[in-house]
């Protein structure tokens, strides 16, 4: 895949440390729900720093979107979100991945198989990607997704996702609150553990298409809690960010 010249169309931010960006492409060939891109920053000295961002835009819109979450100590996430405007051009390539993706179901077909999605923090923005294309797809693959993050301030896509699970009875959702949860929260916030998680998912016997994504321990955790309860090792997909 070659490098492709990217425009920046909208930037809007998702929480104080995230930012969503649009991003037109001369013959963007469209992505499935899952994927991500290369970006590549090119500095006045020729320096170039490259990084991958999952993509947030669904599949059916037609539009690249990427979610940055700030690493403090990057070199690329704090331009992205701080100083990157509309007008600007980066470069792109991609889209990439073809294992940790979804793809709605299409007629005629068996029953879809349920979907179990797992994210945690900025690991959200794949499933995000599933969760909008789900929605205008109208597939009645049921849908359920447990979040984790660490307090609702820094919950990317809360109110969006609030609204689709209120529209949409093949979505549900759960919250998992690790250092602050919202006022009036039935549970005190603590760290996701495997009976919180075995007991959000879909039970094994559904057969459900399991999608984990987070940072490497968090995706390590949970993969390990849901092998542990039963849920077939090869119907869980991982995608995973950091050492």
């Amino acid at each position: 895949m070659s490098w492709r010249p990217a425009r920046v169309v909208s930037a809007r931010r998702e929480t104080s440390e995230a930012r969503t960006v649009g991003l037109d492409i001369e013959g963007w060939p469209g992505h499935v729900a899952g994927q991500h891109v290369d970006v590549r920053l090119t500095a006045e000295d020729g320096y170039t720093a490259v990084r991958s961002y999952s993509i947030s835009s669904s599949a059916p819109s037609g539009r690249l979107e990427i979610t940055v979450d700030r690493l403090d100590d990057g070199e690329v996430s704090p331009y992205l979100i701080d100083q990157l405007s509309a007008g600007d051009r980066i470069e792109i390539r991609g889209p990439s991945g073809g294992w940790f993706v979804w793809r709605p179901e299409t007629a005629p077909a068996p029953p879809p198989r349920a979907v179990q999605l797992i994210g945690g923090g900025s690991g959200i923005v794949p499933l995000m990607s599933m969760i909008r294309t789900h929605a205008e797809t109208a597939s009645v693959t049921p849908f359920r997704l447990l979040y984790s993050v660490r307090s609702p301030a820094l919950a990317l896509f809360r109110d969006e996702l609030m609204r689709l699970e209120r529209d949409d009875p093949a979505l549900q959702l759960a919250w998992a609150y690790s250092r602050a949860a919202p006022e009036g929260w039935p549970s005190p916030p603590a760290r996701l553990d495997r009976d919180r998680t075995v007991a959000a998912a879909f039970p094994p016997p559904v057969g459900a298409e399991v999608y984990v994504c987070g940072a490497s321990p968090f995706v390590e955790s949970v993969t390990q809690w849901l092998v542990e309860a039963s849920h077939p090792a090869d119907h869980i997909k991982t995608e995973r960010y950091g050492g």
